[in-house]
């Protein structure tokens, strides 16, 4: 289940990995977009838990002007949409069964 938490910690990862990368990939630091990346992938999939989606995104990272794009955020936003969808209602006030 997706808490509000984790949902929260996902997108800030990957918001500021990405304005990381951004920052970093005009300087052309050697291999910091990679340990960013391989943090990013582990930290999110911890948070909001692993989704196939989550591997292109990785995997696009390694490329060399699309690790200038926002793909984290883009891909935590794309999973959290899905996995809401995915969930069940919560039970409202009325909706309780006493047994």
């Amino acid at each position: 289940m997706l808490t509000r938490t984790r949902v929260r910690l996902a997108y800030a990862v990957a918001i500021a990995v990405d304005v990381l990368q951004w920052v970093l990939g005009l300087v052309g630091w050697a291999f910091a977009d990679e340990i960013l990346d391989v943090v990013a992938a582990g930290t999110i999939s911890w948070a909001i838990g692993f989704h196939p989606l989550l591997l292109p995104a990785f995997l696009l990272e390694f490329l060399p002007i699309a690790d200038l794009l926002p793909t984290w955020t883009g891909c935590v936003a794309l999973v959290v949409m899905l996995r809401r969808r995915k969930e069940p209602p919560a039970p409202g006030p009325g909706d309780v069964i006493d047994v």
